[in-house]
């Protein structure tokens, strides 16, 4: 997904990479159990004709913005 930045403090040179899941609330658990801090919890971000869309963001260790995205189907 490319988009411009929704906030000021995205608004900087590089870009937030999505990694597209299948089921996010068990990616998001491997992943904190192994360390990864999450901004907070899989929510929902939009609704959409045929799915839902969830994120869930994180940041690396050199603080650069992450992302899961999961498209539930309805």
């Amino acid at each position: 997904m490319l988009s411009t930045p929704e906030k000021p403090e995205f608004d900087h040179p590089g870009s937030i990479l999505y990694y597209k899941v299948d089921d996010i609330d068990s990616v998001h658990s491997v992943l904190a159990s192994r360390g990864v801090t999450f901004e907070a919890p899989p929510h929902l971000v939009a609704r959409m004709p045929n799915h839902d869309l969830w994120m869930a963001f994180m940041r690396d260790s050199e603080k650069n913005l992450l992302a899961l995205m999961c498209e539930r189907k309805k």
